[in-house]
């Protein structure tokens, strides 16, 4: 029987290659939201950030440039593989970005360490998220910021709508509950379990950009290669089974589609900060 993500050490686990195409797949997507999670902590020179759940390094790196040398970043994921992808792509003019195999829930840093933590859709895979936020705020000097972004719900995103559908057709329960995870923190519960954690000042909203695809036919095969539930869709009919699921996806977004194959979509999530 295959296990569900619940029972996964994360919700998030890449096979293979798959760390190195969500690098490429998914920066279009994450771009926008990294600067306003960034801007949500005033991050400024000298100061000493974690970026929990790193990947492959799309906070990191925005961080290091905002701290300077003169600061510090440190980004911590449970999966090496993701992280040696991280820092295969770290700037040079900023060598002390400090990447270490780490799960959320326990970090291995001391007590009041960073002046600010950030977590880029990372929240809702958590094994236990009330573990996880009190490891950040153990972490977080006094007066710190934590700041975090999760989906808001799918149907705030067409891709994810495009993508839901694809995943009736052609996926199956594996695909269906990684997907499902990935819109599984809203803002009340984690705003309730910040504020379980010690947290104050907690303050969540909605973003939206528009982001501009590449061509979809491609973009969206590829994209879905580099995610769980495009690895359970493979698992379970293929190869061939995940290109009809991109086909699909495309499919569904025809109105999006610009003539040049690109496509410009609204994409929502949640930002959620608070002080320690």
């Amino acid at each position: 029987m295959a296990s569900s993500p619940q029972a996964d050490e994360t919700g998030f686990q890449l096979k293979g290659s798959a760390p190195e195409r969500y690098e490429e797949y998914s920066a279009p997507i994450m771009a926008p939201f990294v600067e306003a999670l960034l801007d949500a902590v005033d991050l400024c020179p000298g100061h000493q950030v974690l970026d929990v759940a790193s990947g492959t390094g799309f906070v990191a790196r925005a961080a290091a440039a905002r701290v300077g040398p003169t600061g510090h970043v440190a980004a911590a994921d449970f999966s090496e593989a993701m992280l040696k992808v991280a820092a295969a792509r770290a700037p040079r003019m900023y060598p002390d970005i400090e990447f270490t195999v780490a799960p959320a829930d326990r970090l291995p840093y001391p007590d009041d360490t960073f002046d600010a933590v950030l977590c880029q859709q990372g929240v809702q895979f958590f094994p236990d998220l009330g573990a996880a936020l009190v490891e950040a705020s153990r972490v977080l000097r006094a007066g710190g910021r934590f700041a975090a972004t999760a989906w808001a719900a799918r149907d705030r995103s067409p891709y994810f709508v495009a993508h839901d559908r694809a995943i009736t057709e052609y996926g199956g329960p594996d695909a269906e509950a990684h997907f499902a995870m990935a819109f599984s923190c809203p803002a009340e519960r984690l705003t309730a379990a910040l504020t379980d954690a010690g947290f104050h000042d907690v303050v969540s909203h909605d973003i939206t950009f528009g982001i501009t695809l590449p061509p979809l036919a491609a973009f969206a095969r590829g994209h879905l290669s580099a995610v769980p539930w495009g690895q359970a869709i493979e698992d379970a009919g293929g190869p061939d089974r995940i290109t009809q699921a991109a086909e699909a996806v495309a499919a569904t977004l025809t109105d999006h589609t610009n003539p040049d194959g690109t496509a410009t979509l609204p994409f929502t999530s949640t930002l959620v900060t608070a002080t320690h």
